[in-house]
């Protein structure tokens, strides 16, 4: 019979470029995709599963704890890789309610559905049920900020800035907590800023690509100066995989592209793409859109990751360099434009 596992949020941007590839390189699961289809959630981008035997969706919200436990029970799931999260920090500033409920709240209903389904009491796994994991996505952005030097390791204090990055924070301690105090089976994987098709439009590479092909400005926080590393979707893909069929239990693994861009670079770089693959039809340049606006609160100046322990643990590399993955990625919003 089929191991069940039961992916969260797979209808939103990382998700979506996920559940494909881990049903096709998984056969042997069952795979359920639990959404609630907020406005980041897009069934279009999972046309491929369709077809797929081993996939299934289900419409429903982490923060419903008595659907969670009967989705755990009458599906006998044995892992969980766990997405679900709202993550657009300007939204955290204007309404920090949702995001604390869903990536705090929500995350809870998972950890003790699972565990009340694989332990039979503290660190006492259900005969059967001794390779269950719970794998947690989380993000670099618990990690507070850097300055011009440095980078985020996994033993790296958390100093959350934003609503979102503190509740992503609780979250992760959650997950530690059912580690340590119940004995569970879990890993946990801190990503760098993720890129690549399938991005809802309001972060910033899809706004850039959608507003410069409309004609509008091309708005950008303060003098464009803030620095992410970037890494692009699949490879992030790739390493959960990894992590959630290789990773050592009570373990966090840091994801990270080695592609550390500032805004403006971004933004240009997307400019010059678009300049050659579509050209403003008044023949001017893509960059003459470009608009300064105010810096949004608490805005992180830095975030670098330091990758090195999957890199030699687990023997993961990001295929894509930011140079390769951004045409990729431009070429994907033009062929998808009215999507």
């Amino acid at each position: 019979m089929s191991e069940t596992i039961l992916i969260t949020g797979g209808a939103g941007f990382i998700g979506s470029n996920f559940v494909p590839y881990f049903c096709t390189q998984h056969p042997e699961y069952n795979v359920i995709n639990l959404d609630k289809l907020t406005y980041a959630g897009n069934l279009d981008n999972l046309r491929e599963c369709q077809d797929m035997p081993n996939y299934n969706f289900i419409q429903g919200d982490i923060c419903d704890a008595e659907l969670v436990k009967k989705i755990f029970t009458e599906n006998d799931v044995r892992g969980v890789i766990h997405f679900a999260a709202e993550s657009h920090v300007d939204n955290s500033i204007k309404g920090p309610s949702a995001f604390i409920h869903t990536n705090f709240v929500g995350t809870f209903n998972l950890l003790d559905a699972a565990r009340m389904q694989w332990l039979d009491s503290p660190n006492a796994v259900r005969r059967g049920y001794e390779k269950c994991r719970f794998h947690h996505i989380s993000t670099d952005e618990v990690y507070g900020a850097l300055g011009a030097d440095g980078y985020f390791t996994e033993t790296t204090p958390y100093a959350p800035n934003s609503p979102y990055s503190a509740s992503k924070a609780g979250s992760d301690f959650l997950v530690r907590a059912y580690h340590h105090t119940y004995g569970m089976n879990t890993t946990t994987s801190n990503c760098s800023n993720n890129y690549g098709p399938k991005q809802h439009r309001e972060k910033l590479i899809p706004l850039v690509i959608s507003n410069a092909l409309a004609g509008k400005d091309l708005p950008i926080y303060g003098r464009g100066e803030n620095v992410r590393d970037w890494l692009y979707v699949m490879d992030h893909c790739r390493a959960i995989d990894l992590i959630y069929h290789r990773g050592k239990s009570g373990e966090t693994y840091n994801i990270g592209g080695h592609n550390e861009r500032n805004n403006i670079t971004i933004v240009k770089t997307i400019c010059q793409i678009l300049d050659e693959k579509s050209p403003r039809p008044d023949g001017k340049k893509y960059a003459e859109q470009i608009k300064f606006v105010a810096d949004r609160a608490g805005h992180d100046f830095r975030y670098a990751i330091d990758a090195t322990k999957l890199e030699q643990q687990l023997g993961w590399h990001a295929q894509e360099t930011f140079d390769t993955g951004i045409v990729k990625t431009v070429e994907w919003y033009l062929k998808n434009r009215t999507k």
